[in-house]
């Protein structure tokens, strides 16, 4: 068991600069929408509150439903709801966003709500 040891430990050293490099959840969303929604609400957010330095998004628990109406003459083609988490140098609150995307993807609305 113990001749085992080293083969270990040397597979992990040689893994340990791959996992390093994997880019975390709040770098790289799984979906152009919600990357699209992020960068919006980015762009909104820290405009107004410029201690906030990153927006997490839960994608785990989002719910991106295709929506075929209208706001007045304006397509809203997906809507996404779930949990965000707004990162400033103190803590982390955990909100509820809503995202609104239009045809081609055009964001029209990203809204954040405290729990």
């Amino acid at each position: 068991m113990l001749r085992k040891a080293p083969l270990a430990f040397s597979l992990l050293l040689l893994a340990a600069p791959a996992l390093a490099q994997a880019p975390t959840p709040s770098e790289k969303p799984a979906s152009p929408e919600v990357a699209s929604c992020k960068s919006a609400a980015m762009t909104v957010i820290t405009a107004r509150e410029p201690e906030i330095k990153d927006i997490f998004i839960d994608e785990d628990g989002l719910t991106i439903a295709v929506s075929e109406t209208k706001i007045e003459d304006i397509p809203v083609t997906r809507i996404i709801m779930g949990e965000a988490y707004l990162r400033t140098d103190r803590s982390d609150k955990p909100r509820r966003f809503l995202c609104l995307l239009g045809e081609k993807g055009k964001v029209l609305l990203t809204f954040f709500t405290q729990r």
